[in-house]
């Protein structure tokens, strides 16, 4: 299992901040650094800048949302950002969700299952180097993209229930959780994946498990300080519906909080679920809980 870190700077940090960020990752020797896509920096201009700076390291989003962004256009910055980065791109998307969609940005957020299928069948070839002539109900695209010096980077996508599993399956490299718990990893993410995969002929799909991550001896005070930093993951709905399939009351139950042995110990069970890739989330309270974190996380690579 290849062990990978989040950086919470895209969203409250600065470019120079992301940049040293990864380059500690890098040093540190973790398989890949992981930008999500919120309200802050954009994920793949940053990591366009990181990969001409940190020149060894995977380089992930997490994720970046389909609505706002035509699929010819993704297909366009993704290849850009690979070139930039040597090749190391994972291009991870997602939904977003319902209320920002449709509230936020004015969209529709009918037939997510359709939107993604069709979005999949256009972007893909496209990051092949093909063109594209595609007419679906969503989009009808003719067209291509040429961007020299680049390769058709990894996707994933943010897939949570069967449908969205099954589409990603078929037409991408595998999925990118968060809030999902291990018995749903276990009984769900995974065996749903492999079979949609298998009958897709499709074998070799990653499954990369995000999860918050604290080491402490203060246990009650990390549970709760988890309650509510990801306070608003349990109340949107895909999230909720991973959550209640786990039995878990909030994010706080499956964050891996404990003492060093506990949380390497937690971490390293995943890999027997069938997490091909593991993204901490670290969240320590204190510089001392986030120097350990770090040094848990690091030493399991």
């Amino acid at each position: 299992m290849r062990i990978g870190i989040f950086t919470g700077s895209t969203n409250d940090g600065t470019i120079d901040q992301i940049v040293a960020e990864a380059k500690a990752a890098e040093a540190d020797g973790f398989a890949s650094f992981w930008a999500p896509q919120i309200f802050g920096h954009d994920a793949l201009t940053a990591l366009a800048v990181v990969g001409r700076e940190v020149p060894r390291i995977e380089l992930g989003t997490s994720v970046v949302p389909t609505y706002p962004r035509h699929p010819m256009m993704m297909a366009q910055q993704a290849l850009t950002v690979n070139a930039a980065a040597s090749g190391r791109l994972c291009l991870g998307i997602g939904l977003s969700h319902k209320m920002v969609v449709e509230s936020l940005w004015g969209m529709s957020f009918d037939k997510p299952v359709r939107h993604l299928r069709e979005y999949l069948s256009v972007m893909m070839p496209l990051l092949e180097g093909q063109p594209v002539s595609f007419q679906g109900e969503a989009y009808q695209v003719m067209g291509g993209v040429s961007v020299p010096g680049s390769s058709r980077p990894s996707v994933v996508v943010a897939a949570l229930g069967e449908q969205m599993l099954r589409v990603s399956a078929a037409l991408a490299d595998g999925t990118l959780t968060w809030c999902t718990g291990p018995a749903t990893l276990r009984d769900h993410t995974v065996p749903t994946l492999r079979r949609a995969a298998e009958a897709a002929g499709r074998p070799d799909q990653r499954v990369i498990a995000a999860l918050p991550v604290c080491v402490t001896d203060d246990v009650p005070a990390a549970l709760a300080r988890a309650a509510q930093t990801f306070q608003m993951y349990g109340q949107l709905p895909s999230y909720r519906a991973m959550l209640d399939l786990e039995g878990a009351r909030g994010p706080e139950d499956i964050a891996i909080v404990g003492g060093e042995a506990e949380v390497a110990d937690r971490i390293r069970a995943l890999a027997g679920v069938g997490v091909t890739d593991f993204a901490a989330v670290e969240f320590g309270g204190n510089p001392d809980e986030l120097a350990r974190t770090r040094a848990v996380v690091k030493s399991l690579l």
